[in-house]
């Protein structure tokens, strides 16, 4: 059985799967974004970004463009993909997510998507690792 599990994990396939799954929520969010940019404009709005049709369109294309470095590993470029998104999540927890500020059962809700941003972080730093490592 761990002979099976190692030989589909080994599978490209299966690195091309991780991949679109650990962006799932990126590249759907840039989408929905593309098509609902004034939903998108008004969540600058309601963060009091300045600039706020400047930062839903710098959103947009950090998603769907980390998205596309990582799962594609464009020039060995994989890594500046998971950066990228990293810093990207990073920054939405005190821009959209600052739980420090908030009432109960508000602060806990807002703790626990940056609990969830610090969490894919993670995964991004793998992904980030595994795309300059070489490939058996």
């Amino acid at each position: 059985m761990q002979d099976l599990v190692i030989a589909v994990l080994q599978h490209p396939v299966a690195l091309l799967v991780a991949k679109l799954v650990l962006t799932f929520v990126f590249w759907m969010a840039g989408l929905f974004g593309v098509f609902n940019f004034k939903v998108i404009v008004q969540e600058m709005v309601d963060v009091n970004l300045p600039n706020p049709r400047f930062f839903a369109l710098a959103t947009i294309f950090t998603q769907l463009a980390g998205s596309m470095l990582i799962i594609t590993n464009l020039g060995g470029y994989g890594w500046l993909g998971a950066g990228w998104l990293a810093v990207f999540l990073l920054l939405t927890i005190p821009l959209g997510h600052p739980f420090w500020k908030f009432d109960e059962p508000k602060r806990t809700h807002e703790f626990h998507i940056a609990l969830e941003h610090v969490t894919v972080v993670g995964g991004l730093m793998l992904a980030a690792i595994l795309s300059v490592l070489p490939l058996s």
